[in-house]
């Protein structure tokens, strides 16, 4: 791909992210990004197939432009379930607010709009991953609290991460991403490890 080509696969990545963080969900066509670009619609479409594709690559292009491999790093060489555990939860309640403005466009467009439900899901799957390898953590060391299956303490957890319930604690609650994530943490461990007293 010749650098002109990548460099307007990323103005358009830029004007996409940009336009559904200004609309907030609110139904951003494809025509839309084309005019935040600055080239035809027709344009947009020799770069991205569909409008689902568009979405997908932009939500990907911010977890690279926000280097989520070096800040999940920590979380995958830690060596114990309970310190993966805690070292995902820090990493996930500190990422939230940097990809909230799109996180809340997708969320609010998800049910009326098919791409956006895809992108949106795309990213959800990639997060369940992550309470996955946490989980899978715990019950290697035989930390994994009793009652819990592998399946259902990986949908808990990340039932629990979910962006949803983060809003309402910081943006209707009020708490700090620090007291989210110390208290999330506190939580998780409840929930999923294993007492020893």
């Amino acid at each position: 791909m010749s650098s002109q080509n990548t460099d307007t696969r990323t103005r358009i990545l830029e004007a996409t992210i940009e336009t559904l963080e200004k609309a907030g969900g609110r139904g951003v066509r494809m025509g839309d990004i084309a005019k935040a670009t600055g080239i035809s619609r027709q344009a947009v479409y020799l770069h991205f197939k569909s409008r689902t594709e568009l979405l997908v690559s932009a939500i990907r292009y911010t977890g690279d432009q926000l280097d989520v491999d070096r800040k999940l790093a920590p979380s995958r060489a830690a060596t114990s379930g309970v310190e993966r555990l805690d070292l995902y939860i820090e990493f996930w309640g500190n990422y939230i607010p940097e990809i909230y403005g799109m996180a809340r466009a997708l969320m609010a467009d998800q049910h009326t709009d098919e791409a956006a439900a895809a992108a949106w899901q795309d990213r959800m799957i990639a997060m369940r991953d992550g309470c996955r390898a946490a989980i899978d953590a715990l019950h290697a060391d035989g930390n994994l609290a009793a009652g819990w299956t592998r399946p259902k303490a990986i949908d808990a957890l990340w039932t629990l991460l979910l962006v949803p319930n983060w809003e309402n604690l910081t943006q209707q609650c009020g708490w700090s991403t620090r007291q989210y994530i110390r208290h999330m943490q506190a939580m998780a461990k409840r929930i999923f490890v294993e007492s020893r007293e």
